[in-house]
């Protein structure tokens, strides 16, 4: 009998469910709408209709928990809370309502603490008990795993790398303060630096027959192929800075390594060497050569359901 966990990753527009084996194969998954349920009980009575649907179709296998990675997850509590992108308000006890479906373990985590769990589950951090994933998507997000286990702090948060200082009164970030590191390296990050490059110098650039709406991390990394000298700014900016604080990610957690997940990480040429540059010469001396900046290796199409299932695979 092949045990299976599900995996859910709940997303500010979309949700996707998968079926996850032992050894990490995704056998089958399905997705809705996140942005459709205004209630998150009926939100959670469609999952429920998802996850048992899917399961029909093995019968033959022994269902063993839920893992979940959401924004503003909660791992102590189950719950999630004041999350921006999802149309629930407040606290919602997620967890718990689940249960009211599944007599199965279940577990919530945030989406990035998810990651972090897949890929040493699953990834290229199998033998590592000390790394950072950073996801460079919308925003960024992180997972910290020390001495083998997810940091989570007293309350079940820590480790919101996107949300410390990178700039006094900088750019306003979509948490309502000003000058965190996501409005910088993210890939609407790159978008807003773009933007501003544009806007305070003359050089000339494919991107300036766009409009400020038009432009993307995408066209910006088409445009850096090309050589387009204000996209190659914009990464060698969205580097520094990155690399600069990641510098003192090292002075806290000494990790063997930083992987880089998502959209803007997927400009590998553009990314990874920089990035490790000005991180060296931000180390202090004791760190300088000994951590590792790598991709990740998860299957980026089913890297969240996977993330999110090895909450099980690891109780």
């Amino acid at each position: 009998m092949t045990e299976v966990v599900i995996g859910i990753d709940i997303g500010g527009t979309n949700t996707e469910i998968g079926i996850v084996t032992g050894s990490g194969e995704c056998l089958v998954k399905s997705s809705m709408r996140t942005d459709a349920y205004f209630d998150a009980k009926l939100f959670v009575e469609e999952i429920a209709r998802n996850i048992n649907e899917m399961l029909s179709n093995y019968p033959g296998s022994n269902f063993s928990g839920i893992g979940i990675g959401a924004p503003n997850g909660n791992f102590f509590k189950g719950t999630i809370e004041y999350a921006p992108n999802l149309k629930w308000r407040g606290v919602v006890h997620l967890v718990e309502m689940m249960k009211n479906h599944f007599k199965v373990p279940i577990l919530l985590t945030n989406d990035a603490n998810a990651a972090a769990m897949g890929e040493m589950i699953y990834g290229g951090a199998k033998n590592m008990k000390n790394f950072v994933l950073i996801t460079l998507g919308t925003g960024l997000g992180s997972g910290f795993v020390v001495n083998g286990e997810l940091l989570y702090g007293h309350d079940g948060f820590a480790g919101e790398f996107g949300h410390i200082n990178a700039f006094p009164n900088g750019r306003l970030c979509g948490c309502g303060r000003l000058g965190c590191l996501e409005t910088y390296c993210s890939a609407s990050g790159i978008t807003k630096t773009v933007i501003e490059l544009l806007g305070n110098t003359e050089e000339s650039s494919v991107l300036r027959n766009l409009r400020a709406d038009e432009i993307s991390s995408k066209l910006i990394y088409e445009a850096a192929l090309k050589g387009d000298t204000i996209a190659l700014k914009a990464f060698d900016f969205t580097c520094r800075v990155l690399g600069t604080k990641l510098a003192d990610i090292v002075a806290i957690t000494s990790p063997e390594a930083i992987f880089l997940f998502g959209g803007l990480a997927g400009a590998k040429e553009f990314i990874f060497s920089l990035t490790k540059k000005y991180m060296e010469e931000s180390l202090l001396s004791i760190f300088k050569n000994k951590v590792k900046i790598l991709p990740s290796v998860l299957p980026q199409n089913n890297a969240a359901i996977l993330g999110a299932a090895a909450l099980i695979k690891n109780m």
